[in-house]
């Protein structure tokens, strides 16, 4: 049997826990739950589904992962990165039982459904993901969104399927895309003017990445949310998904894209009209005390 530390991350998340566990205890050595202050039953969830739980202060998804792996440094074998709402089918919890190949890290398929519908269509999906790798070899990217896990050394894609299956309501759904929003226009200031962070982000995520920065970044603000969605509804078929998949083409394909386009306008016109340093203005304006999170971090590195 591989040996294998699944890492979860959560934050009131007694909705899924119970099931995210139950998906991977079959295949986990251990499961290391790192809660950042539930307010609901997620930490008791977790434990009498037999993980292990942990308490760190939350800044980012990234800068959590990383100090979980600090805690498990020396362990080993290998790491799966698993998100409360997710869950292993059993085709892919079968293939890692069966014995990992002798690779550094393994992308994963994900598939999401959407108010309890598979999307599938759109052109992205299942998307291909960094999920598992070997104790050591890797490390998540230090950005405030679109975060990947990098890996040095040969990768491979497993065949089975990793399922994101989010059961909380819409307004949920809504309120976390808002907070997504701003956390992405974090880090297209950061490469703008080189906000205080954590350190560098290395430009990775292949072929997604590049065709993010360097074509879609490109458009005209007013038009490519509606760009992209015309591709992904029309020309890759999302229009032909059931009601609810053809809901997240729309919110997470144009609305989502606009609302990043809007708030980071919205901050560009604060600093050019105020005068404001940029961390200055998203402070005021989004609600993010950059310097919190550097202090957060110098103290995880201390």
């Amino acid at each position: 049997m591989t040996d294998l530390t699944v890492i979860i991350l959560t934050m009131n998340e007694a909705r899924h826990i119970s099931r995210a566990i139950a998906s991977v205890r079959d295949v986990a050595t251990r499961i290391l739950v790192v809660d950042s202050g539930s307010e609901d039953d997620t930490v008791a969830l977790s434990k009498a589904a037999g993980a292990d739980v942990m308490y760190h202060a939350w800044t980012t998804h990234a800068a959590q992962f990383n100090w979980a792996l600090d805690q498990i440094a020396g362990v080993p074998g290998w790491v799966l990165r698993l998100d409360a709402d997710e869950v292993l089918t059993p085709a892919l919890a079968a293939e890692i039982a069966a014995g990992l190949p002798d690779m550094a890290g393994l992308y994963l398929r994900r598939r999401i459904w959407f108010m309890g519908q598979p999307v599938r269509y759109g052109g992205v999906f299942p998307v291909q993901v960094m999920r598992l790798f070997r104790n050591g070899a890797g490390r998540c990217e230090d950005r405030w969104m679109d975060e990947h896990i990098v890996v040095e050394g040969p990768t491979a894609t497993l065949r089975g399927e990793l399922v994101d299956d989010n059961q909380n309501p819409l307004d949920w759904w809504i309120a976390k895309h808002n907070r997504y929003a701003s956390r992405e226009v974090i880090d297209i200031l950061n490469a703008r003017y080189g906000l205080p962070q954590q350190g560098p982000s290395p430009q990775q995520g292949g072929l997604k990445r590049w065709m993010k920065t360097v074509i879609y970044g490109r458009l005209p603000s007013g038009l490519r949310a509606g760009a992209y969605f015309f591709y992904r509804y029309v020309l890759r078929l999302g229009l032909l998904d059931g009601g609810q998949a053809r809901s997240f083409h729309v919110l997470q394909g144009f609305w989502y894209r606009y609302l990043v386009d809007a708030k980071l306008a919205e901050v560009s016109r604060y600093i050019a009209e105020t005068g404001a340093a940029p961390d200055v203005a998203i402070r005021l304006v989004l609600g993010v005390d950059l310097t919190i999170h550097q202090e957060h971090h110098r103290k995880g590195a201390a």
